[in-house]
């Protein structure tokens, strides 16, 4: 096997697979977590500007950069360890620090990202977050300590990975602008197991408000969608005994389906990647193995009441879209059809006009040839009888008997021949 040639991306793509490990986080511990992603084309963005935004971020710190392709990165900077990640949409940034502040999600554990360079980011937040990792406690004193730091009607609180810890969050903005979440561990965890609900409660947090864009977007074209689905109604009546043309109605349904197309183009790649989105969240909360703590709501039963509501909307609209732009077509198509008939008939009553006009044009011909026989016989009897009019005094014959003579011959002659030439031409 020494000498069989590898597939060019083989290695690529089998490191690629352990490229994201999982964190290793030791107890007690602080993750300052952000996401940003441009407003708008976020998949084509530049990403050589993310790459140049943590650059400056590790050169401040005197850590080595990683290779302008990469993807994703991880090592110190100062007292805290850094994991960036480039996604298709976003890019985010998770600092790790093996401490905890004695204030509870303290704003300024978020410092080790500079006002300043933040200030510089190529891209828009769209969310950062607090977690706060610490030994496990009493039920009673962690029920407490919930209740200060979470509002209760949206907090979620769960036992994860078989009781080996206790995960809390609330998905509200605190008054620095981060979401907070509580880790709180048994002994028995090990530090990649802390690592993978860390970065399981990023993820979630992440793909979570990732999937809202899809319903930002719905909302924002339900009002158009409802006037587009009144103009298929009215126009749906034209075609059935309306006052507008077939013509004119096809004319705006052509018009209402090019836009229904042009609607359904615009946001596939947003409602593609909400379902992907929703997808991943659901999956990193299943490998989560929740059960219920202290009969609090768990983040499945968050997600299954605040959520995944919104995420039908999306869905249903993404149908409903579909629904629209496929009842334009057909009714395009059906009123086109009707169309093309009646032109088929106004044609045929044109043909059999022209017709008609073709039959009186030979019969106008006919009359014609008729007089032109007239008027040549006319003509040759003139000519012929100065040519047979010196032979009347020998004969004993008058011009007058003699012209009568030759006149039927002359018609008759004239006659024969206009038929052939006739003959020939048809």
């Amino acid at each position: 096997m020494s000498h069989i040639k590898d597939h060019p991306l083989r290695y690529e793509l089998a490191n690629e697979l352990h490229a994201r490990p999982f964190p290793t986080l030791q107890v007690p511990s602080t993750a300052a977590y952000l996401a940003i992603k441009p407003v708008s084309n976020a998949a084509k963005r530049d990403r050589s500007a993310d790459m140049a935004h943590l650059s400056d971020l590790l050169k401040r710190h005197g850590a080595p950069c990683p290779p302008a392709d990469a993807t994703h990165f991880s090592g110190k900077i100062g007292q805290h360890r850094l994991k960036w990640e480039s996604h298709t949409e976003f890019v985010t940034y998770t600092a790790f620090s093996y401490a905890v502040s004695d204030r509870p999600f303290d704003p300024t554990d978020f410092e080790v990202f500079p006002a300043d360079w933040l200030a510089q980011a190529p891209s828009a937040r769209i969310t950062s977050a607090l977690i706060r990792i610490v030994p496990a406690t009493s039920d009673t004193q962690l029920m407490e300590e919930i209740a200060n730091w979470f509002v209760p009607e949206s907090a979620a609180v769960a036992s994860v990975l078989g009781k080996a810890a206790t995960i809390a969050g609330d998905f509200r903005i605190d008054t620095a602008g981060h979401l907070r979440f509580l880790v709180s561990v048994t002994p028995d965890i090990g530090e990649k197991d802390v690592g993978r609900i860390v970065q399981s409660l990023c993820e979630i947090e992440t793909y979570k408000t990732m999937s809202m864009l899809g319903f930002s977007r719905v909302r924002t074209m339900s009002a158009r969608m409802g006037h587009i689905d009144d103009q298929l109604g009215h126009l749906m009546k034209e075609m059935t005994g309306g006052k507008d043309t077939a013509e004119d109605t096809l004319d705006e349904l052509l018009e209402v389906s090019a836009e229904l197309e042009s609607m359904a183009v615009d946001t596939s790649f947003r409602f593609g990647a909400t379902s992907a989105y929703v997808k991943i969240v659901d999956q990193r909360i299943t490998s989560l193995r929740e059960e219920r703590f202290a009969g609090r709501q768990t983040f499945a039963e968050f997600m299954t009441r605040r959520f995944l509501p919104a995420m039908r909307t999306v869905e249903a609209t993404q149908k409903r879209l579909g629904t629209m732009a496929d009842r334009a077509m057909r009714a395009s198509d059906l009123l086109r059809t009707r169309v093309d008939v009646t032109r088929s008939a106004q044609n045929q009553v044109l043909l059999e006009n022209m017709d008609k006009r073709a039959d009186l044009q030979l019969r106008l011909q006919k009359t014609v040839e008729g007089l032109s026989v007239v008027a040549i016989s006319y003509y040759a009897v003139s000519l012929l009888g100065y040519m047979l009019f010196p032979l009347s005094v020998p004969l004993g014959i008058s011009k007058v008997v003699m012209t009568a003579a030759i006149t039927p011959v002359v018609v008759l002659g004239v006659w024969w021949m206009i038929r052939r030439v006739r003959m020939k031409i048809t």
